[in-house]
């Protein structure tokens, strides 16, 4: 294939330029498990490690936060 057949979708993404929705979706699917295999490639590929462990630890605390709470309002509306 010459240089200029290349595929369009593949020439517009460049190595570790992921947009901050691309990470955030992500990190989001993999942390629910739900995570395609193009995402994942693509984001080994393109991705820096750095963002994603800081999204990830992100995601990992606002998952936290949100299980506790839901936890403390079941627990509330029993004890009434």
């Amino acid at each position: 294939m010459a240089d200029s057949e290349q595929n369009p979708s593949e020439s517009k993404s460049k190595p570790g330029k992921l947009n901050p929705f691309q990470v955030v979706a992500s990190v989001f699917a993999a942390g629910l498990g739900v995570q395609s295999s193009k995402n994942r490639e693509r984001d080994f590929k393109q991705g820096r490690i750095g963002v994603f462990i800081a999204a990830g630890i992100i995601f990992t605390l606002l998952f936290i936060g949100a299980v506790m709470f839901v936890v403390q309002m079941v627990v509330k509306g029993a004890g009434e």
